[in-house]
């Protein structure tokens, strides 16, 4: 199954819509391809204590897991505050980056949108050299 990316695109923008971001108005949505062409969808979803909110790219990796994925083929990330100021690009943080790591190869391309619609393409090394492994695993 391929899913062009205007349509990836289109997924999160559909799963930012649920998005909960009571308390910073900032809105993520996630969509994912796995290696097996599966699409998985997250968004986040915030609460009063920030440390326990979690991330659109998050909800997505869970849902891959949970079907049983294990790769991360194309991922993409729509956020914004909806048309206020121009933030760019809604990038991964640096948590989802690791995330993202954690199932990506140097294959793995990151779709980052916008309010705009306006997007570029990453690949997690660019958005996160000198990443973190853990030895021999």
């Amino acid at each position: 199954m391929s899913i062009a990316n205007e349509d990836l695109i289109n997924a999160a923008r559909e799963a930012r819509r649920n998005a909960y971001s009571r308390y910073s108005r900032f809105s993520v949505g996630a969509a994912l391809i796995d290696d097996r062409g599966h699409l998985h969808v997250g968004c986040n979803v915030e609460n009063a204590a920030y440390p326990l909110g979690s991330c659109a790219e998050a909800g997505a990796i869970a849902a891959m897991v949970l079907q049983g994925g294990r790769r991360i083929a194309k991922i993409a990330v729509v956020g914004g505050i909806g048309g206020i100021g121009e933030a760019g690009p809604c990038t991964p943080c640096g948590g989802c980056r690791q995330r993202i790591l954690e199932f990506a190869d140097e294959n793995t391309i990151i779709l980052a949108v916008d309010d705009s619609g306006e997007w570029q393409e990453y690949t997690i090394d660019a958005l996160l050299p000198a990443s973190f492994h853990l030895p021999g695993i």
